[in-house]
């Protein structure tokens, strides 16, 4: 069964990026070996990003100017993007742009991801917006050792104990990674 898998970097204290959005302390830490990102990758089919975090990846990494390296990172995998508005899409790159809520969009999710995985990458306000909807399996977080003033919070919901239970924590390279799977509300009979 396809699994909607939210899987981000955060500093100690909760934070996705600084108070001006840089993301900049993550790469000062020893990152993990690059395996482990490749053996994740293996179950992905689907990417699913909000326009900050893929905005961020364009400028960051360079992909307008160099188009190769969205399919070195990500290969032949479709990005569905949620925006409202129009942004740039790296030549070759199988980016969608999409807009409205989770719920409406996540049958072309499950579509395209057929029998794998689909990696929610950020922001923590979209995958807010997926919990909301009932549609988060999965938080998979790798704590950096920093600690921020201000910044992006990795998931701003209130989400009880009950719905999230611990399914491994380890140590990679500085960060501690940990699993959680969340369990999905059930609706009440009519």
């Amino acid at each position: 069964m396809t699994k909607t898998i939210y899987r981000a970097a955060s500093s100690l204290n909760g934070f996705l990026a600084d108070g001006e959005g840089s993301m900049d302390w993550l790469f000062a830490v020893d990152q993990p070996e690059p395996y482990h990102q490749g053996h994740f990758l293996d179950g992905i089919t689907v990417l699913v990003q909000g326009s900050k975090t893929y905005e961020w990846m364009l400028e960051a990494e360079g992909v307008l100017e160099r188009p190769g390296r969205w399919r070195e990172f990500y290969g032949n995998r479709p990005a569905f993007v949620f925006t409202n508005r129009d942004l740039p899409r790296p030549e070759g790159a199988d980016v969608r742009f999409v807009c409205g809520e989770p719920g409406a969009v996540y049958p072309q999710l499950l579509e395209a991801a057929g029998d794998k995985d689909i990696w929610l990458m950020g922001g923590g306000d979209l995958a807010g917006q997926f919990f909301d909807a009932n549609l988060l399996d999965e938080v998979q977080v790798a704590i950096a050792p920093v600690t921020l003033d201000a910044g992006a919070p990795l998931l701003p919901r209130f989400i009880q104990s009950d719905r999230l239970s611990l399914r491994s924590a380890e140590q990679l390279a500085q960060f501690a990674h940990l699993t959680y799977e969340v369990t999905r509300w059930q609706p009440h009979p009519a």
